[in-house]
């Protein structure tokens, strides 16, 4: 009985290399629209998201954490925003006791390290001679609207933070807005006494972004005919 019991658990909890396996294997399951989405979403956020900094307005609550961790580890934003996906992640995992997904530290992680390649391509030196700080915060409030609005119709990948939002909606029946408010203001206040920005970028981040996904993917939707692939299907998935 114990070998029985032993085998059983063997095959209930597969090896994490295993499910590493799988988990990339079923990349090969997306449709190729769902990846121009999801590739054009996170190029264009990440673009959004350096012209938040290049704007020295402050920025988004997730970058303001990242920057922080960058400012102390000076490893650049790529490597920093893989060090909090990760606490995300394994955070998630002791929480719900199972391996988490990888796409959303894909995400995360290739955001950042697109940011550093703005840096190298001398983006934010182009920008800052021709262009005033508030014009770069609104051009980025609509691009970090319109690329997340790519990303939730893709369906492959969501934020790093909204796997925790997801499961205390799950398990503590809070709205999502609820939830998601409390983690980002949680994250800032951490990333702001690390020494991360705040400014008046942050607070129209938090009020901006989030109504306009909505008319954005109506828009993707009617005027580009570009399919759904997301919202309920990435909400369950990641339960």
């Amino acid at each position: 009985m114990e070998d029985e019991k032993i085998k059983c658990e063997k095959k209930s909890y597969p090896s994490f290399a295993n499910y590493i396996g799988t988990q990339v294997l079923s990349f090969r399951d997306f449709k190729m629209d769902q990846i121009f989405m999801y590739l054009a979403g996170v190029a264009l956020f990440s673009v959004g998201a350096k012209l938040f900094i290049v704007s020295q307005l402050g920025t988004d609550p997730l970058d303001v954490l990242i920057i922080s961790i960058n400012k102390i580890l000076m490893l650049g934003m790529g490597v920093c925003s893989g060090i909090v996906s990760l606490f995300f992640l394994l955070w998630w995992m002791l929480w719900n006791k199972k391996y988490p997904p990888i796409s959303p530290f894909i995400t995360t992680t290739l955001t950042g390290l697109l940011i550093d390649l703005w840096s190298v391509l001398g983006l934010g030196e182009y920008l800052i001679v021709r262009v005033n700080e508030y014009t770069m915060l609104a051009m980025g409030l609509v691009l970090c609207a319109y690329s997340s609005a790519l990303i939730i119709m893709s369906g492959i990948g969501i934020r790093i933070m909204d796997l925790v939002v997801l499961t205390m909606v799950s398990k503590w029946a809070w709205s999502f807005t609820k939830a998601k408010m409390i983690i980002e203001i949680g994250i800032f206040s951490t990333g702001w006494l690390l020494g991360g920005p705040f400014g008046v970028g942050t607070i129209a981040f938090l009020l901006v972004i989030g109504p306009l996904i909505q008319p954005f993917m109506n828009i993707n939707a009617r005027r580009f005919s570009l399919k759904n692939y997301g919202l309920t299907s990435v909400s369950s998935a990641y339960q």
